[in-house]
Protein backbone atom coordinates (compact mmCIF):
# COMPACT_ATOMS: atom_id res chain seq x y z
CA UNK A 1 0.00 0.00 0.00
CA UNK A 2 1.19 3.49 -0.84
CA UNK A 3 0.29 6.25 1.58
CA UNK A 4 0.32 9.98 0.93
CA UNK A 5 0.96 12.34 3.82
CA UNK A 6 -1.77 14.68 2.65
CA UNK A 7 -5.03 14.30 0.76
CA UNK A 8 -3.82 13.90 -2.79
CA UNK A 9 -5.88 14.49 -5.89
CA UNK A 10 -4.88 13.11 -9.27
CA UNK A 11 -3.35 16.46 -10.21
CA UNK A 12 -1.23 16.61 -7.06
CA UNK A 13 -0.16 12.98 -7.53
CA UNK A 14 0.97 13.79 -11.08
CA UNK A 15 2.90 16.83 -9.85
CA UNK A 16 4.57 14.71 -7.17
CA UNK A 17 5.71 12.14 -9.69
CA UNK A 18 7.10 14.88 -11.96
CA UNK A 19 8.81 16.49 -8.95
CA UNK A 20 10.31 13.15 -7.97
CA UNK A 21 11.64 12.58 -11.46
CA UNK A 22 13.31 15.99 -11.37
CA UNK A 23 14.80 15.11 -8.01
CA UNK A 24 16.52 12.03 -9.49
CA UNK A 25 19.09 14.25 -11.12
CA UNK A 26 20.09 15.79 -7.79
CA UNK A 27 19.87 13.28 -4.94
CA UNK A 28 17.19 10.72 -5.65
CA UNK A 29 13.49 10.71 -4.86
CA UNK A 30 13.52 7.63 -2.61
CA UNK A 31 15.16 6.89 0.74
CA UNK A 32 14.89 3.99 3.19
CA UNK A 33 14.38 4.70 6.89
CA UNK A 34 17.39 3.17 8.67
CA UNK A 35 16.62 3.88 12.32
CA UNK A 36 13.71 4.14 14.72
CA UNK A 37 14.12 7.88 15.33
CA UNK A 38 10.90 8.74 13.48
CA UNK A 39 8.62 6.12 15.05
CA UNK A 40 5.62 5.98 15.21
CA UNK A 41 5.32 8.02 11.97
CA UNK A 42 7.88 5.97 10.00
CA UNK A 43 9.46 2.68 10.96
CA UNK A 44 12.79 1.10 10.09
CA UNK A 45 12.54 -0.26 6.55
CA UNK A 46 9.86 2.13 5.28
CA UNK A 47 10.55 3.57 1.84
CA UNK A 48 9.97 7.33 1.65
CA UNK A 49 9.17 9.22 -1.54
CA UNK A 50 10.60 12.73 -1.67
CA UNK A 51 9.91 15.88 -3.61
CA UNK A 52 12.27 18.82 -3.88
CA UNK A 53 10.22 21.76 -5.00
CA UNK A 54 10.87 25.39 -4.27
CA UNK A 55 7.97 25.50 -1.84
CA UNK A 56 8.81 26.71 1.66
CA UNK A 57 9.57 24.32 4.49
CA UNK A 58 7.03 24.61 7.28
CA UNK A 59 7.09 23.56 10.91
CA UNK A 60 5.83 19.97 11.06
CA UNK A 61 7.13 18.92 7.63
CA UNK A 62 9.15 15.72 7.56
CA UNK A 63 12.33 16.49 5.64
CA UNK A 64 15.38 14.56 4.53
CA UNK A 65 18.71 16.31 4.86
CA UNK A 66 22.36 15.49 4.48
CA UNK A 67 25.12 17.03 6.54
CA UNK A 68 28.54 17.96 5.19
CA UNK A 69 30.57 15.17 6.79
CA UNK A 70 27.99 12.38 6.68
CA UNK A 71 27.15 10.01 3.84
CA UNK A 72 23.76 8.82 5.09
CA UNK A 73 20.77 11.18 4.81
CA UNK A 74 18.69 11.87 7.92
CA UNK A 75 14.89 11.81 8.08
CA UNK A 76 13.51 14.12 10.81
CA UNK A 77 10.67 16.56 11.40
CA UNK A 78 11.14 20.34 11.17
CA UNK A 79 10.23 21.69 14.62
CA UNK A 80 11.24 25.30 13.96
CA UNK A 81 11.59 27.19 10.70
CA UNK A 82 12.74 30.79 10.40
CA UNK A 83 12.95 32.45 7.00
CA UNK A 84 15.99 34.57 6.18
CA UNK A 85 16.00 37.54 3.83
CA UNK A 86 18.04 35.83 1.10
CA UNK A 87 15.51 33.04 0.32
CA UNK A 88 17.13 30.71 2.87
CA UNK A 89 15.91 29.21 6.12
CA UNK A 90 17.10 28.43 9.59
CA UNK A 91 15.64 24.97 10.21
CA UNK A 92 15.72 23.00 13.46
CA UNK A 93 14.79 19.32 13.29
CA UNK A 94 14.13 16.46 15.67
CA UNK A 95 13.26 12.81 15.31
CA UNK A 96 9.76 12.06 16.63
CA UNK A 97 11.18 9.32 18.85
CA UNK A 98 14.21 11.33 20.04
CA UNK A 99 14.32 13.17 23.36
CA UNK A 100 16.29 16.19 22.12
CA UNK A 101 16.52 18.22 18.93
CA UNK A 102 19.34 17.82 16.39
CA UNK A 103 21.49 20.84 17.34
CA UNK A 104 24.35 18.70 18.72
CA UNK A 105 24.34 16.76 15.45
CA UNK A 106 24.59 19.92 13.34
CA UNK A 107 27.29 21.39 15.54
CA UNK A 108 29.42 18.23 15.44
CA UNK A 109 29.04 17.42 11.76
CA UNK A 110 28.19 20.69 10.08
CA UNK A 111 31.05 23.12 10.71
CA UNK A 112 29.86 24.33 14.13
CA UNK A 113 26.39 25.37 12.90
CA UNK A 114 23.29 25.01 15.04
CA UNK A 115 20.74 25.24 12.19
CA UNK A 116 20.09 23.53 8.88
CA UNK A 117 19.86 25.60 5.73
CA UNK A 118 18.04 25.17 2.42
CA UNK A 119 21.19 23.80 0.76
CA UNK A 120 21.22 20.86 3.22
CA UNK A 121 17.77 19.60 2.20
CA UNK A 122 17.31 16.62 -0.07
CA UNK A 123 13.52 16.93 -0.05
CA UNK A 124 10.23 16.71 1.78
CA UNK A 125 8.53 13.39 2.43
CA UNK A 126 5.35 13.09 0.35
CA UNK A 127 4.48 9.41 0.71
CA UNK A 128 5.78 6.07 1.90
CA UNK A 129 5.62 2.31 1.51
CA UNK A 130 5.74 0.55 4.88
CA UNK A 131 8.55 -1.99 5.47
CA UNK A 132 9.39 -2.54 1.77
CA UNK A 133 12.97 -1.37 2.28
CA UNK A 134 13.72 -3.93 4.99
CA UNK A 135 15.47 -6.07 2.35
CA UNK A 136 18.03 -3.28 1.84
CA UNK A 137 18.64 -3.06 5.58
CA UNK A 138 19.02 -6.84 5.95
CA UNK A 139 21.52 -7.00 3.09
CA UNK A 140 23.52 -4.15 4.67
CA UNK A 141 23.37 -5.47 8.24
CA UNK A 142 24.16 -9.08 7.29
CA UNK A 143 26.60 -9.15 4.33
CA UNK A 144 26.54 -12.96 4.32
CA UNK A 145 22.98 -12.70 2.94
CA UNK A 146 24.36 -11.02 -0.20
CA UNK A 147 26.67 -13.95 -0.85
CA UNK A 148 23.93 -16.49 -0.18
CA UNK A 149 21.60 -14.66 -2.56
CA UNK A 150 24.25 -14.39 -5.30
CA UNK A 151 25.21 -18.05 -4.80
CA UNK A 152 21.58 -19.15 -5.06
CA UNK A 153 21.14 -17.16 -8.27
CA UNK A 154 24.29 -18.67 -9.77
CA UNK A 155 23.13 -22.15 -8.79
CA UNK A 156 19.77 -21.56 -10.46
CA UNK A 157 21.51 -20.43 -13.65
CA UNK A 158 23.69 -23.55 -13.66
CA UNK A 159 20.94 -26.08 -12.98
CA UNK A 160 18.16 -24.40 -14.97
CA UNK A 161 17.04 -26.31 -18.02
CA UNK A 162 16.92 -24.65 -21.39
CA UNK A 163 13.19 -24.35 -22.25
CA UNK A 164 13.91 -25.13 -25.92
CA UNK A 165 15.56 -28.49 -25.29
Amino acid sequence: FFFFNDTATTEIYTEQIVGSVRCVQETGPIVVVLSGSMEPAYFRGDILFLTHWDEPVQTGDVIVFKLTHQDIPIVHRAISVQEKDDNDYYILTKGDNNRVDDRPLYYELHDNEVWLHKKDLMGKVRGYLPYVGIVTILLSDYPILKYILIGAMCLLVIIAKDPQS
